[in-house]
């Protein structure tokens, strides 16, 4: 089981990589005007996104389940993994929202100022932390 978490944990580190990168992007993105940029930036967030950022999320994900699954006895009346979990499916939807605002990009159709990236990037920083502090901690 030592194996599954370390490639959980480095599943995680990649995913959260993307997680945090991606946005600053479309910070950059909504602030770009010339044709040539927006282009790049179409070409990079794909790239991260499709490449980095969704496969690095579902072996996460995957093997998480796993560890879930072997521990679930110990697990099923902690209320640090609930909350953990609940944090989770935060990041999954945070995600998800990426996975939006990447196809309005993509489409030439985002709505969004760059001031709503800046924040939109913030996010993901605090769910990171509660699940650190619950995982390492466990308060609860």
């Amino acid at each position: 089981m030592l194996w599954i978490k370390a490639f959980h944990l480095i599943a995680v580190v990649c995913w959260f990589s993307g997680i945090f990168y991606l946005p600053r992007l479309f910070v950059y993105h909504a602030s770009t005007k010339d044709s040539e940029g927006i282009e790049r930036f179409k070409i990079m967030e794909r790239k991260l996104y499709r490449g980095i950022m969704t496969p690095a999320a579902v072996i996460a994900v995957l093997l998480g389940v796993v560890l879930l699954a072997n521990g679930w006895q110990a697990y099923k009346t902690q209320a640090w993994m609930h909350a953990k979990l609940a944090l989770v499916f935060l990041v999954i939807g945070y995600h998800h929202g990426c996975y939006v605002y990447y196809k309005a990009f993509q489409r030439d159709e985002n709505k969004r100022s760059e001031k709503f990236f800046r924040w939109f990037n913030e996010f993901p920083v605090v769910l990171l932390v509660g699940i650190v502090i619950l995982v390492i901690v466990k308060p609860f």
